[in-house]
């Protein structure tokens, strides 16, 4: 028999919590219970239940109270309350507060399966009225910038994923924007209330990554001093995501498996099971089916996370979408430096297209940054670009060769680069200032001041 859902019985009647999992299991539910408030708080935290039936009257609480705590916390949780004296008042309040039904003893086990599968459904309606919702914000996806085929197809294939729990793996190479997708996923899901939760497992020794998926208890170790909840604890509800997941040793993926397959684990130095649902994205710029085969990643891992695979493009395959994404970028550093008045020009427009961008997304984002920073005029030349956009190429502006920055301080940094763009400039302009003041569209008095503060002798260098 398939299970139709999970139930939480929280009461204090030892006979009641026993007769209640009995025929709830009996029906098909998955069945828990817990004889105090705390108890069933700690069930919740630690478990994933569509459904609690909760007595008002516990020994260590008002139920009222604890459904409002429910509520609060798991807002997506159907309650039914139970009591032993039906109350007009007692159940507007339960109902103001958020209980989906209020049944009293002795009930009719018929009338009770009723609520509970009203109460169920209720929930499931809610579920798939959040999921229409983002179904009609189809194509809302803000932060993922395209126009290209390919790029539409990332996006179709995050719209028909998001909503789901299926795991997701993310392969691209570096710097074409895999968490972005995976905090796009996040966003568009059902998750988006709740935590989405990074975590980059290249930069962790073993011992320190399990403790920090997994938590630990006091003592575990040396410096374990007090217990300490991990991050799948952290991400129960939303989403956790494994930048490079490549980089697992092999032990801690055998653990990996075990979440992704009963949703369950035990801390460090712990007995305690641990229930989560968590739903896990991945990403790798690594060939995990190489790795499969030389026995570096477990096979049956990789096809539990390999359910949905989603692949990003390099830049250079997609270049059509390069000036969109520039656009994108200079809105955002504009905004970050009160500047509102930039455009890139033609000519610039041409290098970033032509360019093969081996860093992809992000080294095209670290380009338009620099030209926003290093402008003193409206237009984003050619000029204010890298000096390896022109090293790729046809293009060539004789720029000078790159400095080493070591041990500079930030504004230091500035003003080398910014001396290198006005004496490359001056360079192509056979050292006429009111030339390279009209190519970079500023006034031929600012230039001259630029040229005094940077201590550029024009004088000699046209002489020689």
């Amino acid at each position: 028999m398939s299970v139709k859902g999970s139930i939480l019985v929280i009461d204090d009647e030892a006979e009641i919590r026993e007769s209640l999992e009995q025929l709830l299991k009996l029906e098909g539910y998955q069945a828990d219970s817990a004889a105090t408030g705390e108890e069933g708080l700690k069930r919740i935290e630690n478990g994933v239940f569509d459904l609690v039936l909760l007595d008002i009257n516990l020994p260590d609480r008002n139920g009222l109270d604890l459904l409002q705590q429910i509520k609060r916390e798991s807002p997506e949780m159907g309650v039914i309350m139970i009591t032993a004296y039906a109350s007009t008042q007692m159940a507007f309040q339960a109902s103001k507060q958020g209980a989906d039904s209020y049944v009293t003893k002795p009930w009719d086990n018929d009338k009770l399966l009723l609520e509970i599968r009203n109460a169920l459904d209720k929930s499931r309606l809610q579920l798939e009225n959040i999921q229409l919702r983002r179904a009609l914000k189809r194509y809302d996806l803000p932060n993922v910038v395209g126009k290209s085929e390919k790029m539409q197809k990332v996006m179709d294939l995050i719209t028909q994923v998001a909503a789901s729990r299926a795991t997701v793996l993310i392969t691209g190479e570096s710097g074409t924007g895999k968490e972005l997708i995976a905090k796009t996923i996040h966003a568009t899901s059902p998750r988006a209330d709740r935590p989405f939760v990074p975590v980059n497992t290249g930069s962790m020794p073993v011992d320190l990554l399990e403790s920090t998926l997994f938590g630990h208890v006091k003592g575990a170790f040396t410096s374990a001093i007090a217990t300490k909840r991990g991050l799948f604890e952290v991400a129960n509800q939303g989403t956790i995501f494994f930048d490079e997941i490549g980089t697992v040793g092999v032990e801690t993926q055998a653990k990996l498996l075990r979440v992704l397959q009963e949703r369950e684990f035990m801390r460090l130095g712990g007995t305690e099971t641990i229930k989560v649902d968590v739903r896990i994205l991945t990403a790798t710029n690594a060939d995990l089916r190489k790795m499969v085969v030389d026995g570096r990643f477990r096979e049956d891992l990789f096809y539990r996370l390999n359910v949905i695979t989603v692949t990003l493009p390099p830049l250079r395959e997609r270049r059509e979408d390069v000036p969109q994404l520039a656009e994108h970028f200079l809105r955002k550093f504009c905004a970050e430096n009160g500047r509102t008045d930039l455009q890139f020009t033609p000519e610039a427009l041409k290098v970033m297209m032509d360019y093969s961008w081996p860093g992809n997304v992000r080294e095209l984002e670290n380009a338009v940054e620099r030209a926003v920073v290093l402008s003193s005029g409206p237009s984003l030349g050619t000029e204010l670009l890298p000096e390896q956009l022109f090293q790729d190429g046809t293009h060539s502006t004789g720029a000078l060769p790159a400095e080493n920055f070591d041990g500079r301080s930030l504004f230091e940094i500035m003003e080398a680069c910014e001396r290198r763009i006005i004496l490359d400039m001056l360079t192509r302009t056979n050292w006429s200032q009111t030339d390279a003041a009209e190519r970079f569209k500023i006034p031929l008095s600012t230039l001259n001041q630029k040229i005094k503060r940077l201590q550029i002798d024009v004088k000699r260098r046209r002489d020689g």
